[in-house]
């Protein structure tokens, strides 16, 4: 049986957990027959957006790009699971409007884990001034409205948050139970 396709959108601050929890529930979908594709924030950067910086204009286009090839393999019956920190909602509510099975994942953690978790140590840098637009410290993150699912993921176990995921997908039929 062909499965639906469908975008699954991790948005949230670095060091959230948006790559941990992709990476998670791709493998649960991948072991139920379904093919999956991940597209990393970080990884896109270095490939599909490749030379853009970190501007507003360029941070839109980088999501948009993404949005894009979220659209085109949810279309094609691939699950694509985008994990971006996609700070601006206007963005992220035009590539809704696009796709037509959009699940939206808040990766919701405070600041301060969010800094705690840092192994690259780009917040301290953000705060020190050294880094400019750095979403969450010199740049805005607009948390969604109503996204579809919520992980607070300073109190949940990766567990915990996939499940949660998994449920969500399950009573909106894009999974069988």
């Amino acid at each position: 049986m062909e499965h639906q396709g469908f975008t699954l959108w991790f948005t949230g601050l670095s060091g959230a957990g948006k790559s941990t929890l992709a990476q998670a529930v791709a493998e649960q979908l991948r072991a139920r027959g379904m093919k999956v594709e991940v597209l990393d924030g970080d990884v896109i950067r270095t490939n599909l957006s490749k030379g853009l910086g970190f501007s507003k204009e360029d941070r839109d286009t980088n999501i948009r790009r993404i949005g894009w090839v979220c659209e085109v393999l949810s279309r094609n019956n691939v699950v694509a699971i985008a994990a971006a920190i996609s700070p601006y909602k206007s963005i992220r509510d035009e590539i809704r409007a696009k796709i037509e099975n959009f699940v939206e994942v808040h990766v919701d953690v405070p600041l301060e884990e969010a800094i705690k978790r840092d192994v690259k140590g780009l917040y301290e840098k953000a705060l020190r001034g050294e880094i400019t637009n750095f979403t969450g410290v010199s740049d805005p993150y607009e948390p969604p409205e109503n996204p579809e699912v919520v992980c607070r993921t300073a109190e949940e176990s990766v567990e915990e948050s996939v499940a949660k995921i998994m449920a969500e997908l399950e009573e909106r039929g894009l999974l069988t139970p």
